[in-house]
């Protein structure tokens, strides 16, 4: 990301931020309560230090290395917690690929799901500020696509992340939950 985006990008959330702070203060019809005097703005520099550091691929992104590459993919998948029900199994091929500028890693997914043929594509990276991996994910199987977020455990070795997706069946929103072992290179 160019300086001037982030700076662009940065300045239009400041406006948005100062627009909603104006209709605030005008919808106010008591006197505020004493509050705790805000932060110093950052100055220019600063801030565009910070955010070019903050959208650099850095460690955390460092992590997902291992997964660069071409896999065979078994999924198994549980529809019900019955724990009497078997759950669905898969086999695929998965290719992960670094993209813009190492900041995200693609995952490109052809194989099978229910007997049927199935094909899916995601991203994977990690929030520098919110120190979060971040995932995305869109398939075949529907039109909405998933997001979700998680942490490495302290040895680095299961990435768990929890999400929601839409359940059309409920019309409500199903929380969902994956979890990655890193069992060797």
């Amino acid at each position: 990301m160019t300086v001037r985006r982030v700076f662009a990008t940065f300045l239009l959330g400041a406006l948005t931020l100062s627009a909603v702070a104006v209709s605030a203060q005008e919808k106010k019809s008591a006197p505020a309560k004493k509050s705790a005097p805000a932060a110093p703005a950052m100055d220019e520099k600063a801030m565009m230090d910070m955010m070019q550091k903050l959208a650099s691929p850095g460690p955390g992104h460092k992590k997902l290395d291992f997964m660069v590459g071409t896999w065979n993919a078994k999924t198994t998948m549980w529809m019900d917690p019955d724990p009497k029900r078997p759950p669905m199994v898969s086999d695929g091929t998965s290719v992960h690929k670094w993209v813009l500028g190492g900041r995200y890693l693609e995952q490109r997914f052809e194989g099978t799901f229910m007997g049927g043929p199935f094909s899916g594509v995601g991203y994977t990276g990690f929030d520098n500020y919110r120190k979060k991996y971040n995932s995305t994910w869109m398939d075949t199987l529907a039109t909405a696509g998933m997001t979700a977020s998680g942490t490495f455990d302290a040895a680095g070795k299961v990435l768990t992340s929890t999400g929601k997706m839409d359940d059309p069946s409920t019309g409500k929103f199903t929380p969902f939950r994956e979890k990655m072992t890193i069992v060797s290179n």
